[in-house]
């Protein structure tokens, strides 16, 4: 397919899924705009998430120079069951040659559309600077929500801040700033959540004053204060049950306003029965609750706020249908009215309990034969028993850098076949942290004739306790080699300002890169200022 039909089925009226099959680190560097990142080392133990219905428009890309990972996974999805797909002419060369933008850094929908909805709504912000003097001035309530999932949060925060995600603000920030006099100042690392938290519950009509953090934790270190680390207070796990029937109005009050349907159990399992559209069913709650819970496994636990800020990360399908359930009717409201301005089709689930859905059972494995697993114990035996054997390390490029066995390469899936041996009866021995990944990488290489496959788990911990030799000398990949990592700003939370600033100019600048069509995929309702409605007071 040539880039000028894929730009037309983009924008067309019916479901396609746009995979960049290339490493993270390569995806990172530049990318179509509504492209899912896929990489092929994990294209198997992926696609059918990202990608439900086998039936669906998929086209794959990569680099020119690369065609024999495209095709080895354009053949890896043709062998999972997907019958309608197709390769971009000339891969992402050809997009770019023929006048069409790509894109440096993730996320980019969804990043583009906080950029856009701070234009729209003219979210209220206050700088770190002015935050920092509100927090010490003893007149000024206030209170700093962290609207990041808890691991980020405890990576650092804003001092005394509170991380409450923004996919649980609707429930539980009315007992974190009970006092309708606290201002309430929402943050994240950067600037999407940071808007859209602060926008939600202005647009849920508290009668609290809020703000967004400008640049969030970024902006705060850039204005040399001080940053928390591994900090642990987290937002109240239970609600009280007085407070309920006033959440539940004001998230009813957002959803009547942008139109969100509501859709029941029977109607869910007949979409997936009719099999010609896609699907997602869509978990907002906390990791705790969905664990709790047991739901079926077709639903996919997709938290509110990354579910907002992270969208192609959960959903591989453009202009597919997406069904959201929280059990408390306050928390999905409010993620469906802005995944709904987004440009998706999105409903309420009213009885997630009456779910009674079986999926198909995945089929990603292959059947190996020539193929054995070891345990971190048998690593040093065989070895001495085989010294011949092509020791090949499969870990993130990172980890491979700061530890390795000596005398072992570094390969990951597309890189795999140069550096197995040429003879195919030479043992290899495949190091790795996921079995399912390995057993793929095991695959690749009985279908390339290899007759003496052996499969280990180690980590780094494991490695540098096997009593074998090990290395780690910083020098052992040059960057260029390191296509799973993505280097683009990496280390803007590691003291890197230069790098913190040209992030935050990155994102800033991503509503002037986009074309028309691509911004009209977004909606705002921008005389929507707050709920105002009287059954939300």
């Amino acid at each position: 397919m040539d880039a000028h039909a894929l730009k037309q089925q983009i924008h067309d009226a019916e479901e396609i899924a746009i995979l960049d099959v290339r490493e993270h680190g390569q995806y990172g560097e530049n990318h179509l705009f509504f492209a899912v990142s896929l990489p092929y080392s994990v294209l198997e133990l992926e696609i059918e998430r990202l990608i439900p219905r086998k039936s669906t428009r998929v086209v794959l890309y990569g680099n020119r120079h690369e065609s024999e990972v495209i095709t080895s996974a354009c053949m890896a999805a043709s062998r999972m069951g997907y019958t309608n797909l197709s390769i971009l002419q000339d891969g992402i060369q050809g997009w770019q040659t023929e006048g069409y933008a790509t894109f440096a850094g993730v996320n980019l929908p969804s990043k583009t559309f906080g950029e856009l909805a701070e234009h729209a709504y003219d979210t209220p912000r206050v700088t770190a600077l002015e935050l920092h003097q509100w927090l010490n001035d003893d007149s000024h309530k206030i209170v700093v929500l962290d609207g990041r999932p808890v691991p980020e949060y405890k990576k650092m925060n804003i001092p005394g801040s509170v991380c409450c995600p923004n996919g649980e603000l609707a429930l539980r920030a009315g007992q974190l700033a009970p006092d309708p006099e606290t201002t309430i100042v929402i943050n994240c690392a950067g600037r999407t959540r940071s808007i859209v938290g602060a926008q939600t519950l202005i647009n849920l009509g508290i009668p609290n004053t809020v703000y967004a953090l400008e640049n969030g934790t970024q902006g705060w270190y850039l204005a040399d204060l001080q940053l928390e680390h591994q900090s642990d207070r987290l937002y109240p796990g239970e609600v009280k049950d007085e407070d309920l029937p006033m959440l539940r109005a004001r998230s009813a009050a957002v959803a009547r306003r942008h139109n969100i349907g509501t859709v029941d159990a029977p109607q869910v399992s007949e979409w997936l029965s009719q099999g010609n559209r896609s699907t997602f069913l869509c978990d907002i709650r906390t990791p705790e609750e969905y664990a709790r819970d047991k739901l079926p496994t077709i639903v996919q636990h997709t938290p509110g706020g990354q579910l907002i800020q992270a969208t192609d990360e959960y959903i591989g399908v453009r202009k597919s249908r997406l069904v959201l359930l929280d059990f408390d009717g306050i928390r999905a409201p409010v993620t469906a009215s802005w995944l709904k301005q987004q440009g998706w089709e999105v409903y309420l689930l009213k009885n997630p309990a009456a779910l009674e859905v079986t999926p198909r059972p995945g089929n990603h494995k292959p059947v190996l034969q020539h193929t054995t697993t070891l345990t971190p114990a048998d690593v040093s035996r065989f070895i001495t028993n085989n010294p011949d054997a092509k020791i090949i390390d499969t870990r993130a490029s990172m980890q491979f850098r700061k530890l390795r066995l000596k005398n072992s390469d570094w390969a990951i899936r597309p890189t795999l076949g140069a550096a197995a041996p040429q003879n195919k009866t030479t043992a290899v021995l495949l190091i790795g942290e996921s079995q399912d990944k390995l057993q793929l990488l095991a695959g690749d290489l009985e279908r390339a004739g290899h007759t003496d496959i052996y499969l280990i788990c180690m980590d780094a911990l494991s490695i540098s306790r096997c009593g074998l030799p090990v290395s780690d000398e910083d020098d052992a990949l040059e960057d260029h080699a390191c296509i799973d990592f993505l280097f683009f700003v990496h280390d803007r939370h590691q003291g890197n300002k230069e790098a913190a600033r040209k992030y935050l100019e990155w994102e800033t600048n991503l509503i002037s890169q986009i074309d028309e069509q691509e911004r009209q995929t977004f909606s705002f309702d921008a005389n929507f200022t707050g709920a105002n409605n009287e059954e939300t007071k």
